[in-house]
C-alpha cells in the first residue's frame, strides 16, 4: 500500500490543523515522468459526473467540464497552458502564432501542414472562419456559450503564406490565444443546425491524438482510442474511458479499482481516500471557484434589496469552514469573482455585500416590503410567501448537499423559506441553469485562467442569449468595464479595470461568491503526467503508466 500526501500548506500532519492559505499560485501535482520511461499502451478509466450529450463545447449546452474532458482528447487544442496559465502553441497544430500588426491587431497562425481532420480535409482557414462566423457575428440562431473575443474579430482569411491563417480584430483583444480552442471543422460547424444539433450524441469529425470509439448512452460511457491517422507524437495510452458516475459511486469505483482517479477535495472523500491501496494523493492550485447563483430575472430575487439581503444572511466563512474541515490544504474565502485568492491581481471587494450581517439582511427585507410574522415564520408580501427554490444537481456530492442545507437554515433565520429541489444531473445545465428555472443554484466555474473569459458570466443577456449568466443579473457598467479590460494590452490597467468590474458585480448582487475549491485528487499508483495541472492543460499524448497498473 502506498499513501502519499504531497501537499504543502498544512503546517503539520494532514489532519493536525487547517490553514486558510491555498496552494501556491500555479502549483501542480501531475506525477511528472519522462515520456520515454512510460510503457507503451494501457487504458485510463476516469469518472465524469454527468453524461455529455451536446459535444459542441461552444454551444451553450456544451459548456461543461464533462464535455471539455472528452473534446480535448479528440479535437484541436491550439495552445497548451503551462502550470502558471501561460499559453504556448502546440506544435502538432501550430508552428507559430504571432501578433504581426498592432493597429488593427492582426494575428497570423502558421499551421502544421500535417494537421488534418478525420474526413481527410486539412486544418485550415475555412475552419477558423466558420468558427468565428458561428460564435462572433451575433447571429442568435447560433446558441453560443461565450462570444468574447470572437465578437471583436473583423475578418478571418488565408494568410500571406501557405498553411497560414490571418485574423484581424476590430479592437485589441488581450487574450487572443484562448480563441479557436477547441477548434471545430467547417464541414460540420458552418450552419446553425450543425452548430446546435450536429454534435448531439456524436462527434462527426475529429482531429486529435484520440478518436471516439463509442458513445454508449445506455451505460453512459465514452471510449476514445488512439487515432491511427494522428500525425503527432504517439500517445502512450491505448484508450481512455469516461464513465458517468455520481460522486459516491465514483469514490467506491476508485476504491474497488474500477477507475484510476477521483476527486478527494471534500472532507468525506479525503478521509476515505487518503489510505486507499495502490493510490497516491496529488494536489495543486487551479482556477476553481464555488458560488451560489441568484436568479434576478424573475421572482423575489428580481429585487436588488432581496438579493442583497440573501447575500448578507449567508455566513460565507461558515460554509468555507465546512468545506475545509479535515483537509490538508486551505479553502480560502473568495472576495473576488475574477481572480483567485492566490492569484496576482486579487483584491477582496466583499466587505460591503459579502459580510455576514443578519440584522442588516432583515432590515433590507423589511425595506423591500417583506414582513415577518410575530411567530418568526416566513415573510410575506401582498399575500405571497417569501419562498426560494434552491435547485441542485443529483450529482451534487455530500458537501454540496450539506452547504445547501446550511444555506436553507441561514436564510430561514432571516425569514426566507427555501425549498431544495434535486434534479437529474444530465438536465441540470440545459434544462435548469440555461432556462433560468431556479432561484438559487450552487455550482462551480473552472479553468477561467484568461480573465476575459469571465465576460460571458457577468455581461447582460442579449435577447434569448444568456451566455453563462444564468441568473441574468448585469448592467451597462459591468459590460463596459469588462470590455475595456479585455481590450487593454497594458496588464496593470486591465487588472485595475477587472477589479472595478468586480466591485460592481458585488454591488449588483449577482451571486454569493463562496470559496476557492481545494484541488486534491487520488490517482492510481504508476499513473504519470496526470492529476492537478495547476493553471495549465494536460498533454494527453504524455499521459501513461510507468508500469502495468494494479487492478
Amino acid at each position: 500500500m502506498t499513501v502519499l500526501v504531497g501537499c504543502s500548506g498544512s503546517g503539520g500532519p494532514p489532519d493536525a490543523q487547517r490553514t486558510t492559505a491555498a496552494e501556491k499560485y500555479g502549483s501542480q501535482g501531475m506525477g511528472a515522468e519522462p515520456v520515454g520511461q512510460l510503457r507503451d499502451g494501457g487504458t485510463l478509466t476516469l469518472g465524469i459526473s454527468a453524461w455529455p450529450t451536446q459535444l459542441n463545447a461552444h454551444q451553450v449546452d456544451g459548456a461543461t467540464d464533462e464535455v471539455s474532458q472528452l473534446v480535448q482528447l479528440v479535437e484541436p487544442v491550439l495552445f497548451l497552458r503551462d502550470a502558471r496559465g501561460v499559453p504556448h502553441p502546440d506544435p502538432d497544430y501550430l508552428l507559430s502564432a504571432k501578433v504581426t500588426r498592432a493597429a488593427p491587431q492582426t494575428v497570423v497562425y502558421r499551421l502544421n501542414p500535417k494537421a488534418h481532420w478525420s474526413d481527410g480535409r486539412p486544418v485550415g482557414a475555412a475552419d477558423f472562419a466558420a468558427q468565428w462566423r458561428a460564435i462572433g457575428r451575433g447571429d442568435d440562431r447560433y446558441r453560443v456559450a461565450n462570444p468574447t473575443g470572437y465578437d471583436q474579430i473583423v475578418s478571418v482569411t488565408e494568410g500571406p503564406g501557405p498553411h497560414e491563417v490571418k485574423v484581424v480584430f476590430r479592437t485589441p483583444y488581450t487574450d487572443w490565444q484562448r480563441l479557436f480552442t477547441p477548434l471545430y471543422p467547417a464541414s460540420a460547424f458552418a450552419t446553425p443546425a450543425q452548430f446546435n444539433k450536429g454534435w448531439i450524441g456524436r462527434v462527426p469529425v475529429s482531429a486529435g491524438p484520440f478518436k471516439v470509439e463509442s458513445l454508449d448512452s445506455t451505460t453512459e460511457t465514452a471510449t476514445v482510442v488512439r487515432d491511427p491517422g494522428w500525425w503527432g507524437a504517439r500517445p502512450r495510452l491505448d484508450r481512455v474511458v469516461l464513465r458517468t458516475l455520481l460522486p459516491n459511486a465514483a469514490l467506491q469505483a476508485y476504491r474497488n479499482g474500477e477507475i484510476d482517479a477521483v476527486s478527494a477535495g471534500t472532507t468525506e472523500d479525503y478521509a476515505q481516500l487518503k489510505g486507499a491501496e495502490n493510490s497516491t494523493m496529488r494536489c495543486g492550485s487551479a482556477w476553481d471557484e464555488v458560488h451560489i447563483a441568484l436568479n434576478g430575472a424573475a421572482g423575489p430575487l428580481a429585487d436588488i434589496d432581496v438579493r442583497h439581503a440573501v447575500q448578507k444572511a449567508v455566513d460565507r466563512q461558515a460554509l468555507a469552514d465546512v468545506a475545509a474541515k479535515g483537509l490538508p490544504v486551505g479553502v480560502p474565502l473568495l472576495g473576488n469573482h475574477i481572480f483567485m485568492a492566490n492569484q496576482p491581481g486579487y483584491v477582496d471587494h466583499s466587505a460591503s455585500w459579502g459580510t455576514y450581517d443578519l440584522a442588516e439582511a432583515r432590515r433590507l427585507l423589511d425595506q423591500a416590503g417583506w414582513r415577518q410574522p410575530a411567530d418568526g415564520g416566513p415573510r410575506t408580501k401582498d399575500g405571497r410567501t417569501l419562498r426560494l427554490r434552491f435547485v441542485i444537481s443529483a450529482a451534487t456530492n455530500r458537501l454540496g448537499l450539506d452547504l445547501s442545507q446550511l444555506v436553507q437554515s441561514m436564510l430561514g433565520r432571516a425569514g426566507i423559506k427555501v425549498d431544495i429541489a434535486k434534479v437529474p444531473a444530465n438536465d441540470y445545465v440545459a434544462k435548469y441553469l440555461h432556462q433560468g428555472d431556479f432561484d438559487l443554484a450552487i455550482f462551480r466555474f473552472v479553468d477561467f485562467t484568461y480573465p476575459s473569459e469571465i465576460t460571458s458570466i457577468y455581461e447582460r443577456p442579449h435577447g434569448d442569449q444568456s451566455f453563462l449568466n444564468y441568473g441574468r443579473v448585469g448592467d451597462a457598467t459591468v459590460d463596459e468595464l469588462l470590455r475595456q479590460a479585455a481590450g487593454t494590452l497594458d496588464t496593470k490597467r486591465a487588472t485595475a479595470l477587472y477589479n472595478q468590474a468586480d466591485t460592481e458585480i458585488w454591488r449588483l448582487g449577482h451571486d454569493i461568491e463562496l470559496y476557492q475549491r481545494p484541488q486534491l485528487m487520488a490517482v492510481r499508483e504508476g499513473l504519470a503526467n496526470y492529476g492537478i495541472p495547476g493553471l495549465g492543460d494536460i498533454d494527453w499524448t504524455k499521459v501513461g503508466w510507468t508500469r502495468t497498473p494494479p487492478k
